[in-house]
C-alpha cells in the first residue's frame, strides 16, 4: 500500500506543479509577493495531498524563535520536502540555491520573478562572493535568506557536512541566524519514490544572535542543528521502529 499511496501522490504532486505554473502565469508580471503566494499555495496543497493520501503529517515547533524582520534561516536539508514546506512560515524569504534550478524553463522563471538567489557552485570563491553580494539588499529590505548549509540532501542518519558559506554569510551580514533540525529524510528520503507515513517534524532553534567569530558560530550551529535532528529522528523511531531500516548511518551531535 505504501507503494501505490507514493505512486498516486507523486503523479498528482507533479501535476499540481505543472498545474499551479500554468494557471500562476500572470504572477511573472507582478511583483516577488504574487509568486511568494504561489508558492505557499503549491506547499499547502501538496502538504494536504501528502496527509490525505500518504498519511503524512507535517509538524511545525518552535515558531516563536522566527523574529521579526530580517534573519539567516539555516536549515539542514534531507528531502525536497522542505524546500517547498518552509515557505509557509516566513512572510518575505529568498533562497540562496544553486543556479542549475533558475536555468529550468517555467520553473526557473519564478525563481527569478520571486528574486531567489541562483549561484554556481562550481566556481566555490565566486558562489560565496555572489551570495554576499545578492543577500545584502535582500536582508536590508528586512527579509529573510534560506540557506542549507550543507549545500545539499543528506541522507536522515548520515554524518553532517557542514560547509562554511554560512558562517562567512552570518559574519557579513551581522543578523540572527535560525538553525532548522528536522526529520524529513525518514519519510521523504532523497532520490526515492517512496512516501512513508507517519509525522514529519520541522524546528525552528533557538536564535543565534550576531557577534561570534566564525568558527564559535560554526561549533554551535551544527551542534544545535545536529543534536535537535537526533533527538527527532529518535521521536520518529519510537513511533515507528521500522524507520530504522532506511537509516544508513546514525548521526550524533558534532563536533567541529
Amino acid at each position: 500500500m505504501i507503494l501505490l499511496r507514493s505512486l498516486v501522490f507523486n503523479v498528482l504532486f507533479y501535476l499540481n506543479v505543472a498545474g499551479l505554473m500554468i494557471l500562476g502565469l500572470p504572477c511573472l508580471f507582478k511583483d516577488r509577493h504574487s509568486v511568494h503566494n504561489l508558492a505557499r499555495v503549491w506547499a499547502r496543497s501538496s502538504l494536504w495531498l501528502l496527509d490525505k493520501i500518504c498519511g503524512t503529517k507535517v509538524e511545525f515547533r518552535g515558531l516563536e524563535h522566527i523574529p521579526p524582520g530580517a534573519c539567516i534561516i539555516a536549515a539542514k536539508h534531507q528531502s525536497t520536502l522542505e524546500t517547498f514546506a518552509l515557505t509557509i512560515k516566513l512572510s518575505d524569504f529568498s533562497y540562496i540555491l544553486k543556479r542549475e534550478l533558475v536555468l529550468i524553463p517555467f520553473f526557473g522563471w519564478y525563481l527569478k520573478r520571486a528574486e531567489q538567489i541562483g549561484i554556481d557552485r562550481s566556481k566555490r570563491s565566486q558562489a560565496l562572493a555572489d551570495a554576499i553580494r545578492k543577500a545584502r539588499p535582500v536582508l536590508a529590505e528586512g527579509r529573510q535568506i534560506f540557506i542549507f548549509p550543507e549545500g545539499t540532501r543528506r541522507p536522515a542518519g548520515a554524518p553532517p557536512r557542514f560547509k562554511s558559506g554560512v558562517a562567512h554569510l552570518y559574519a557579513e551580514m551581522s543578523v540572527v541566524c535560525v538553525p532548522v533540525a528536522l526529520n524529513t529524510g525518514l519519510f521523504w528520503p532523497r532520490r526515492s519514490f517512496t512516501r512513508r507515513p507517519g509525522t514529519v517534524v520541522i524546528e525552528f532553534l533557538e536564535p543565534i544572535e550576531p557577534g561570534l567569530d566564525k568558527q564559535s558560530f560554526m561549533y554551535i550551529l551544527e551542534n544545535r542543528i545536529e543534536t535537535a535532528t537526533v533527538r527527532l529522528i529518535d521521536e520518529a523511531l519510537e513511533s515507528d521502529p521500522s524507520l530504522q531500516n532506511i537509516l544508513p548511518q546514525r548521526s550524533g551531535a558534532a563536533v567541529v
